[in-house]
């Protein structure tokens, strides 16, 4: 849901060729033989449910299968995401360690901390929208306020000033 979620928030701003998005597995429990699972389908419900994996705002969720993360996919991205301390002690070993500072949990960028309510778990689907909603909409704050971004995002940030309320147009997640 969280590649699915940061991608429509990337649109919806005008931002989809500055930005690489995926999200990969950090165990081999849905990828089976080599081949990954498709999404989840109460997640896929979720999304579509929120306008996302739709067919004017499909965003690649329906080619998706999931692939286990590798020690490249550490160069490759600035920001790595877990979404709770087993997804962290996973990248921290597969990566081996974290040297550069790539690594946060998704609510790291939410107002408050924590792991992000696992479906596969709790059943609870909404619970989980609102946890990687929140940390997606942090996320994409603070790459707009970090200034190593600024000279990439340099278009966006001179459309920014003048209209500040552009970043903000598509935080659709419960507040409260």
């Amino acid at each position: 849901m969280a590649e699915f979620i940061m991608k429509d928030i990337v649109n919806k701003n005008g931002l989809s060729d500055s930005f690489v998005i995926e999200s990969a597995a950090t165990s081999t429990e849905e990828i089976w033989h080599g081949v990954g699972n498709p999404v989840y389908p109460p997640a896929k419900a979720k999304l579509r449910e929120m306008g996302i994996g739709t067919s004017d705002n499909e965003l690649g969720v329906s080619a998706k299968q999931a692939r286990q993360t590798t020690k490249a996919d550490y160069a490759r991205f600035d920001y790595i995401i877990g979404m709770d301390s087993a997804n962290i002690r996973n990248m921290n070993y597969i990566y081996g360690g974290d040297p550069d500072n790539k690594i946060y949990k998704m609510l790291d960028f939410a107002d408050r901390s924590g792991d992000v309510a696992d479906p596969w778990y709790t059943g609870n689907f909404d619970a989980t929208w609102r946890d990687v909603s929140e940390g997606c909409h942090g996320l994409f704050r603070s790459i707009l306020t970090n200034p190593e971004y600024a000279k990439e995002l340099q278009a966006f940030e001179d459309d920014f000033e003048d209209n500040p309320d552009r970043g903000l147009i598509f935080d659709d997640f419960p507040r409260g």
